[in-house]
């Protein structure tokens, strides 16, 4: 039996406001690792170019105790949709802020205060 083959990326593309365009795709989750200093947190990684010629990783590390303090403010847990909603958000920010992302944005973190910013102006509540 043949294994299965990987999934189709699908390859996005973000203008950022200081005119570079980015092209990025998700490529996944996990936890991240103990020894990090992030952690505990949820690290999603997303592979990114803006020249089509170099591809990099930026990881961006959701902390539990973001998530914690955001169901305690609304009473619920939020679910991957909105986790991954947040993380994007953070993404495009770090795209139309920082002039040189490989260089200074290869590990962003959602703090609770961007978390709530980010989900509150997509209208989770």
């Amino acid at each position: 039996m043949a294994p299965n083959p990987p999934p189709v990326r699908r390859l996005k593309t973000y203008t950022g406001s200081q005119g570079y365009v980015y092209q990025y795709y998700f490529v996944g989750k996990r936890p991240a690792l103990p020894d990090d200093p992030e952690a505990p947190a949820t690290e999603f990684v997303f592979d990114v170019t803006s020249d089509r010629k170099l591809t990099y990783a930026v990881s961006i590390f959701l902390p539990d105790s973001a998530r914690a303090a955001w169901s305690q403010i609304h009473g619920r847990p939020l679910n991957d949709a909105e986790q991954y909603a947040a993380v994007k958000l953070r993404l495009f920010r770090a795209f139309d802020e920082l002039e040189d992302l490989k260089t200074h944005g290869r590990r962003l973190t959602i703090d609770a205060g961007l978390l709530e910013e980010a989900l509150s102006s997509l209208g989770v509540e």
